[in-house]
């Protein structure tokens, strides 16, 4: 026999092995089975050099089928993010081929936070731990933390016995729940820049090879180049979204530009031809497709001036000029208005206020001649009635009807200057001369508030008119304006000199609204009670003495005694009954001991008597406080 007829001999086993891909321990038996049946030792040598030549073709076949699995998966990843839909779908299928290609128990994938400064997990495959699925890895801590800070691969095939890794309670932890021993940790790199880690482990101890170091790294590459390109797809739709609707806002941004251009040419045109409210208004409705109307100060409150503000399916728009509130513009049955048209109809707003100035400049010469005969009937009573009834119906007034004489007063603050106060007084005058020529009454300015001489209609009262006036007048000036009303002048031009003593009774009806703290309100004699016949005489001066000799028989021995002795038992009667009678009350009103109280008390019964705090001589006491405080208010204004 040749040397090389067993030299082939010794082959034919092993080719066979190769052919069905047997396990490498399945190679010894050629061996063993020659060396039992006593084969010479040239053919035990021949077979063992078979074996070795074996075995090395075994290793490189399953070498090249390890590296055809390997390129095949990186195949179906790249595939996967050429068609790239979801991202975590490709992660999650890039952290399963890793942990199969490596044969390793478990994989997972972790980003990291810049905002928080560390790395957490995104996906896992075979993992079991809720904790370890949670966790999150500062830079520098663990082995992710460390791959995460030097953008370098780590591994350790006993984690715990590793001292290159900064080891913390909270990550061992997690990774003991996961059982985890060998780990292998490589990083996700886009450009320069670090965006988390991908991870193989298994629960035994494991050496990790340089190849599967490397295809654990090309997966690495695929992951980051899928967060890339997700990233960079999300940005592409919320621009393509953001395009998309600016283009949107910018056809209805056209859409309402169109419709101010149009509005504000109507509006111009109006104004050039010398148009109305009710024109403003129906040039806006058309505009908003809405109903647009106006409305007076009584019927709309003021809101925000020169803004509209919704109320309810309705938007109202303030119409003011100078502070002083002429009504609304209201669109109803609009409960979504955008910016543009609400501009719509607070421009058509400011166009209403022109018109209404305009026309009130127009009628202000009217107001003056209104003003000017009121003037004379108050201070010239022997003008000729045919005269005055002609320059009355020249105002379209009937002078010959029964009127009412109104005194208004605007309520401003106490500190308010000098011009604060002028100002006030001209926007009572011209509010009150308004209300006169919409009313065919009077008005003039006068005593530093209005006097209004309006007419009486069938079936009113003064103190129905003095109420109504003194709302409408607070309403248009926003400011509280109290309103005192005469009694009925039945023929003004007839018996010019009724309408001065009216004044009087009115202004004297102002007084005491603001005497018994109503200031703001309207009011006639007829609402004063018992107070009210003292105000409202028959105008020959009665009065005046009636209320003098009330307060002095009632309450005339304090007031003298104060008068003498510079003491304040007035204020202390005022006080008291304003406390309920209670002396502990009055003397923290008068800031004084309880004592001083008691001696003022019993000064008192000693000026009145014993019986002044009964119940009918104690209600006279408090009139003729009233009374005392009224008349010493007329003889100031009277100084003054």
């Amino acid at each position: 026999m040749s040397h090389d007829q067993p030299q082939s001999g010794s082959e034919v086993p092993y080719l066979e092995l190769l052919a069905r891909g047997a396990a490498a321990d399945a190679y010894e038996r050629p061996v063993l089975v020659a060396r039992a049946d006593g084969a010479p030792p040239e053919t035990l040598a021949a077979l063992e050099t078979a074996k070795m030549h074996a075995l090395r073709v075994r290793a490189e076949l399953e070498g090249r089928r390890r590296r055809e699995a390997e390129l095949s998966a990186l195949y179906e990843t790249a595939h996967d993010l050429a068609g790239l839909r979801d991202l975590d779908a490709v992660l999650a299928a890039i952290v399963q081929r890793a942990r199969s290609l490596l044969g390793t128990e478990v994989a997972y994938l972790s980003l990291n936070d810049p905002v928080a400064g560390d790395t957490y997990m995104r996906v896992t495959e075979g993992s079991v731990s809720a904790r370890f699925q949670q966790l999150r890895l500062g830079m520098g801590e663990g082995l992710g933390g460390l791959v995460a800070q030097t953008a370098r691969p780590y591994a350790t095939e006993s984690y715990f016995d590793d001292p290159r890794f900064q080891h913390t309670w909270t990550i061992d932890s997690g990774v003991r729940d996961e059982g985890l021993v060998a780990i292998l940790g490589v990083p996700l790199t886009l450009g320069s820049q670090v965006i988390g880690v991908l991870f193989a482990a298994d629960r035994r101890a494991r050496v990790f090879e340089r190849e599967q170091i490397a295809l654990l790294g090309s997966f690495a590459a695929h992951a980051a180049v899928a967060i890339d390109t997700a990233n960079l797809l999300a940005e592409t739709r919320s621009a393509l979204a953001e395009l998309e609707k600016a283009n949107e806002i910018i056809r209805d941004r056209s859409g309402v530009i169109e419709r101010a251009s149009d509005v504000h040419d109507r509006l111009t045109e109006l104004v050039l031809r010398g148009g109305g409210v009710p024109d403003v208004a129906r040039a806006v409705s058309e505009v908003l497709h809405g109903n647009v109307d106006f409305r007076d100060a009584d019927g709309e409150p003021a809101g925000a001036e020169g803004h509209a503000v919704r109320r309810g399916d309705d938007w109202v728009v303030s119409v003011s000029a100078g502070g002083e509130h002429l009504g609304a513009l209201v669109l109803h049955g609009h409960p979504e208005l955008d910016p543009v048209d609400q501009r719509t109809l607070e421009r058509a707003a400011m166009v209403t206020s022109l018109l209404l100035l305009a026309r009130r400049s127009a009628g202000e010469a009217e107001q003056r001649v209104r003003g000017e005969l009121l003037d004379d009937l108050l201070d010239a009573p022997d003008r000729d009635p045919r005269l005055l009834r002609e320059r009355a119906a020249r105002l379209r007034a009937d002078l010959d009807a029964p009127h009412v004489v109104l005194a208004a007063r605007i309520e401003a603050p106490r500190e308010a200057s000098v011009e604060r106060e002028s100002a006030d007084r001209r926007r009572l005058w011209s509010a009150g001369s308004h209300l006169a020529a919409t009313g065919h009454g009077l008005a003039a300015a006068r005593d530093g508030g209005t006097v209004l001489l309006l007419p009486l209609g069938s079936g009113g009262s003064a103190a129905a008119l003095a109420r109504q006036t003194a709302k409408h007048l607070s309403g248009a000036l926003r400011e509280p304006v109290t309103v005192g009303a005469s009694g009925s002048v039945d023929a003004p031009s007839a018996r010019p000199g009724a309408v001065a003593g009216a004044y009087e009774e009115a202004r004297r009806c102002v007084d005491a609204l603001r005497l018994l703290g109503r200031a703001g309100e309207g009011a006639a004699a007829e609402d004063f009670g018992f107070l009210g016949l003292l105000l409202a005489d028959s105008r020959d001066g009665r009065s005046s003495g009636a209320i003098e000799g009330f307060v002095n028989r009632t309450i005339g021995e304090v007031v003298a005694y104060d008068r003498r002795r510079g003491t304040d038992l007035v204020r202390t009667l005022d006080a008291y009954f304003a406390c309920g009678m209670s002396p502990a009350r009055t003397k923290d009103a008068l800031h004084v001991h309880v004592n001083t109280v008691a001696q003022r008390l019993d000064r008192i019964d000693r000026l009145l008597g014993a019986d002044w705090q009964s119940p009918e001589r104690a209600l006279e006491v408090q009139l003729a406080l009233r009374l005392h405080a009224l008349s010493s208010a007329m003889t100031t204004r009277a100084a003054h």
